[in-house]
């Protein structure tokens, strides 16, 4: 095709001079949405991203040609061809290895992210000025195969009954897929290890009362027709995209904080790059509260306790994860020559 190609432009952002260079890249090929699209999707629903990314470090999903063409992780902010003002924090990995990661101190961060190619954002569920200690809970309710958004929604409605009875709110979100995240903000005085347990003990119970419809089980092939309950996006190194991220498909949605009462009716194909701005700026923000009083996650780890007592203890890691003390065999049952078998009659 013939054109002039679009010149690179300066935009003032937070106070920075943030370049767009190739603004008319098609990055959703499918809905016709560009690079230029993307950049001010962001910048329009920046009270919202800022507070689901404010001081996180956070690993960009670049796609640097659009969501059809090569795809990477990015954890590590290169050393050269920054600018100066772009701030970045240390984590470090289960291996031992750290990087520093881009660290969000405003908008103009993320709108650096979006000019280099970045569609999803992942951030840890810690702040810079603790990594090792999270203060959000995540709770991953990803439907498996026979079952869908609905079924995820009926599973974080019997949640919220739990968090009530307990005295804490919970902030729900769509994926942008056909699951629902959960978010608790937390106090930041525990290790991923024993929020992980919290988190599990919260799916136990989860599972204990809806078992028909909800399951802990980490092996595919023990979940059935029910919702899992993803405990392990908890693990160090585990990060779920945040709140008003674009998804990289091809309907360019977005993971979109709901109120509790909109969730049973909502259908997540509806919040996308050209819908949800505009519901921001309509509605105000559905997370607004969500930093306003960090909980105490004590109670969940008396539960941990209560069922370790029981005979359940931990649960697998996932498979790239060092092996950890008192966890189990991560041997696919079916595949477990050690695991008792039923006695024929």
């Amino acid at each position: 095709m013939g054109g002039t190609k679009a010149a690179a432009e300066e935009i003032e952002v937070s106070g920075h001079r943030v370049r767009l260079s190739s603004p008319e890249r098609l990055m959703f090929p499918q809905r016709g949405f560009t690079k230029a699209d993307v950049f001010h999707y962001y910048l329009a629903v920046g009270d919202g991203i800022m507070r689901a990314l404010r001081e996180r470090p956070t690993t960009l999903q670049r796609f640097p040609e659009g969501i059809e063409g090569e795809m990477f992780f990015q954890k590590r902010v290169p050393t050269r061809g920054v600018p100066p003002w772009v701030e970045t924090a240390e984590i470090s990995f289960p291996s031992g290895r750290t990087a520093a990661e881009l660290c969000p101190a405003d908008l103009a961060h993320v709108a650096w992210a979006a000019q280099m190619g970045t569609v999803v954002f992942h951030p840890w569920p810690v702040r810079a000025a603790d990594p090792d200690r999270p203060d959000e809970l995540r709770v991953d309710l990803d439907p498996q195969p026979g079952t869908d958004f609905a079924d995820a929604a009926t599973a974080a409605a019997e949640l919220r009954g739990i968090l009530d009875e307990l005295g804490v709110a919970g902030w729900p979100k769509t994926s942008g897929g056909r699951g629902v995240h959960v978010y608790l903000r937390i106090q930041p005085r525990w290790t991923f290890v024993e929020v992980r347990r919290a988190t599990i003990a919260l799916a136990r119970e989860l599972e204990r009362r809806r078992p028909e419809l909800v399951t802990t089980a980490w092996w595919k092939e023990e979940r059935g027709t029910r919702v899992f309950v993803d405990y392990n996006q908890m693990a160090r190194d585990r990060t779920i995209a945040c709140a008003y991220s674009l998804r990289a498909n091809a309907r360019a949605t977005v993971s979109t904080p709901l109120t509790w009462d909109e969730l049973p009716d909502v259908d997540p194909d509806d919040f996308d790059l050209r819908t949800v701005p505009a519901r921001l700026a309509e509605r105000g923000d559905p997370h607004a509260g969500i930093d306003d009083a960090p909980w105490d996650i004590t109670p969940l780890l008396e539960w941990a306790e209560r069922d370790a007592a029981a005979g359940q203890g931990d649960m697998p890691y996932p498979p790239d994860h060092p092996k950890m003390p008192g966890e189990p065999k991560r041997v696919q049952p079916s595949k477990d020559r050690d695991r008792p078998r039923g006695t024929a009659t």
